[in-house]
């Protein structure tokens, strides 16, 4: 995986706070890191696009070392996969819950995500290499040229919690891989509108000359 293939997506899906039961329980942050068939924003950048996590995807997805963090920053970590950090795909998509380390952030995190300041969540993912992984198709809605369908998912990097507005054009990162499927895509069918506007003209040409011909003879 390079850098360059690594997407991540905010989504509205909200967090939640698990309550201790007693004194000594920890408490817990909670949620859908993504849902299946849920559709995103109109996602912006090279092409304005709306995309689908199909059922699935997370088949065969390594989740095998994955942080929970805030904000994607690397030095604010709640939690790993494997530690104090679950992962758990289901028929409705992927939930997490994570129990915060006893981390002055993670404490001030607490206190926001219960006040209701912050309660997004992202996460960050690559898509599998391969021409089934993802399906980009014309789009008859206003405003947007594609349809996207997320098929495999190969690797999930992490979870996140974060402070900005869900699907903001900026966010929607995609990967290279992606954007040159989209630009094959975008060439085959200016390529396919030369060839109609080739046609055309010399239907148009045959036509005219037909008619000189015919003005001719008279």
């Amino acid at each position: 995986m390079t850098t360059s293939d690594l997407e991540t997506r905010q989504v509205t899906m909200p967090i939640q706070m698990r309550a201790a039961t007693d004194e000594n329980d920890e408490p817990v942050i909670e949620g859908y890191a993504l849902k299946y068939n849920k559709p995103s924003e109109v996602l912006g950048g090279f092409v304005r696009f709306i995309e689908h996590i199909a059922p699935g995807a997370l088949d065969n997805t390594d989740m095998s070392n994955v942080v929970a963090t805030i904000n994607h920053d690397q030095n604010q970590v709640l939690g790993r996969s494997g530690v104090n950090l679950t992962l758990t795909p289901n028929k409705t998509g992927l939930k997490f819950s994570v129990k915060p380390t006893d981390t002055t952030f993670a404490r001030d995190l607490i206190t926001n995500i219960k006040a209701g300041v912050i309660n997004q969540c992202s996460f960050a993912f690559t898509v599998a290499d391969n021409e089934n992984a993802q399906d980009w198709q014309d789009s008859t809605r206003d405003g947007v040229d594609y349809e996207r369908t997320i098929r495999q998912i190969d690797h999930l990097y992490d979870v996140s919690v974060v402070t900005t507005p869900a699907y903001p054009d900026t966010e929607a990162t995609v990967g290279q891989r992606s954007m040159n499927m989209v630009k094959r895509m975008q060439n085959n069918h200016n390529k396919e509108i030369v060839q109609e506007k080739r046609k055309k003209m010399l239907r148009d040409f045959e036509r005219q000359t037909l008619l000189d011909s015919l003005k001719g003879g008279d």
